[in-house]
């Protein structure tokens, strides 16, 4: 390969970081908190590089190893596209078709799922409608609405901190005249609570057959649970679904932003006016070298989940309780208000997650590597004392 284009992966994450710079990291609080997240970061004050290096990155659910070296190549590789407009693209929506087994016409490319959740927003929220779902979850969908002068209609989550089917379909029925779609985030952000196959199919057979339905899978690679299953079945069966996903999660390309719709060719048709199709060529490449190396994923889903569950018990073991999740992440109950906490895991030198009312003492942690989850409980130990398991109960 040329001298020029062997770019390796250090010059390559590092020139990436000095030409996104401080708008890199806008962008990604942007991604996972909306508003509030840069309104947070405005109020701490830009970050430099080398103070953002040094933390421990535990708060946007990110993917802490990194892109797999097949990924990195994948990229380096396509840099020699980059002054170009009509560069190959790694024919990357027919590899994402196949991968998923639909068809080209049925997938819409986005700048991470972010960007696909605006345009279902924008697509089916016009004249006023609303969207139904719970609350929390991934706020950014009833953030949109908003910004659109429509509105949203929040369910609150069971004791055990379920997507209620039942009060869902309910709701969707008495309202549906004033909605203009469902969302439903499987597994949930920010409990990592899933919602099963089977009440993914009792809500879709007992709200309007003409209802889209928006179900965010982000985090569908970390799932173990048998009883979860993806919906990508039911664009299949031509049902109003849209299936959003991302490459931002477990491959590790967050700043590179792609994401996608799955959903019925019609629906694709009605939404893409509204896509930018601002996908850039280097994660193009990259992305259709991480579909094709599901080892890379694989090993990185084992290491998450290992990291998770050793990190929940030494937790519980201390006296917190954590809700189980089957994510890259997972939530702790403190006893105590999420925010003045989360400054201070901060001056510790550890990033973890906002708050997410009304959940205002459960604190969300991102699994990183066993290093990173080291520093996390030390620093836990550090601001909590341990408590008893009846206290843990109260």
């Amino acid at each position: 390969m040329n001298q020029r284009l062997a770019v390796s992966r250090r010059r390559f994450v590092g020139g990436l970081a000095a030409t996104l710079g401080y708008v890199g990291t806008r962008a990604d609080l942007w991604a996972q908190g909306g508003p509030a997240a840069v309104a947070a970061q405005r109020a701490r004050g830009p970050m430099s590089a080398a103070a953002y290096d040094a933390m421990v990155k535990l708060g946007n659910n990110e993917n802490n190893w990194g892109p797999p070296q097949s990924v990195m190549t994948a990229m380096n590789d396509a840099w020699k596209y980059v002054g170009r407009y009509g560069y190959p693209d790694a024919n990357i929506v027919q590899v994402i078709a196949e991968h998923d087994g639909v068809k080209p016409e049925n997938i819409l490319l986005g700048a991470g799922s972010g960007e696909i959740l605006d345009v279902v927003g924008t697509t089916f929220l016009q004249g006023g409608k609303k969207v139904i779902g719970v609350d929390p979850s991934y706020g950014s969908v009833y953030q949109h609405a908003t910004l659109v002068k429509a509105d949203a209609i929040k369910l609150p989550l069971t004791a055990d901190y379920r997507q209620d089917i039942g009060q869902m379909i309910e709701a969707t029925n008495r309202n549906a005249r004033d909605l203009g779609f469902v969302y439903l985030c499987n597994p949930n952000n920010p409990t990592g609570v899933v919602v099963s196959a089977k009440e993914v199919r009792q809500l879709l057979d007992h709200i309007p057959k003409d209802m889209p339905v928006l179900i965010d899978e982000a985090y569908h690679h970390y799932v173990e649970d048998p009883a979860y299953a993806t919906s990508i079945p039911y664009v299949k069966e031509g049902r109003p679904v849209i299936v959003a996903r991302t490459f931002s999660k477990i491959v590790g390309l967050a700043a590179m932003r792609l994401g996608y719709a799955i959903a019925p060719k019609e629906i694709v048709q009605r939404m893409r006016p509204y896509s930018m199709g601002s996908i850039n060529v280097l994660v193009k490449h990259g992305a259709a070298a991480a579909l094709n190396d599901p080892a890379a994923q694989a090993k990185v889903k084992q290491l998450t989940i290992q990291n998770r569950k050793a990190t929940a018990a030494a937790l519980t073991a201390y006296g917190y309780d954590v809700i189980p999740s089957e994510t890259n992440f997972f939530m702790v109950g403190l006893g105590r208000d999420v925010q003045p906490v989360i400054a201070e895991f901060r001056e510790k030198g550890i990033l973890v997650g906002r708050p997410f009312p009304p959940m205002t003492q459960h604190l969300r942690v991102s699994v990183g590597t066993e290093d990173d989850m080291q520093k996390f409980l030390t620093a836990f130990k550090q601001i909590f004392p341990a408590r008893t398991s009846t206290a843990a109960r109260g």
